[in-house]
């Protein structure tokens, strides 16, 4: 079997982190991850994107400042996002993610907002979505 990732669909059912395509923020975050998913479990779409308006809430679309993760067919959203995207991630990474699941939503959501109020002033913001390269096309949808 090929350790190429699956064709770039949403019915594949693959793990899909949703992202605010314009944030530096974000676009970091995502390179980050691609760097670490050697597997290629997951797949990335922006929030901006079709694909986001196929598979997710208009109320979850609109909210930039979220980070979604869908796996599963469940919906996981800020820090619980995290969590969930390291522990599919596996690993050390499992760990971590085991480990910030264990703080209590409040606070771990406390700090994800501060930061995501920022986030634009910090990490600047884009003038569209991230492209991805041509080694990266398989893993994005849109």
């Amino acid at each position: 079997m090929s350790n190429e990732p699956a064709a770039n669909s949403v019915d594949a059912q693959l793990p899909t982190v949703f992202f605010d395509g314009v944030c530096g923020l974000c676009n970091h975050s995502v390179n980050w991850l691609l760097a670490r998913d050697s597997e290629h479990k997951l797949r990335f779409a922006p929030l901006q994107g079709a694909t986001a308006g196929k598979v997710l809430d208009a109320e979850i679309r609109n909210r930039l400042d979220t980070l979604v993760f869908v796996r599963d067919g469940e919906t996981f959203i800020r820090t619980a996002a995290v969590s969930r995207i390291l522990m599919t991630l596996g690993g050390r990474w499992r760990v971590l993610g085991g480990i910030l699941w264990i703080v209590p939503s409040p606070i771990r959501d406390l700090g994800y907002r501060i930061v995501s109020r920022l986030r634009y002033r910090l990490f600047g913001k884009h003038e569209s979505c991230r492209l991805p390269t041509p080694q990266e096309r398989a893993v994005f949808l849109d």
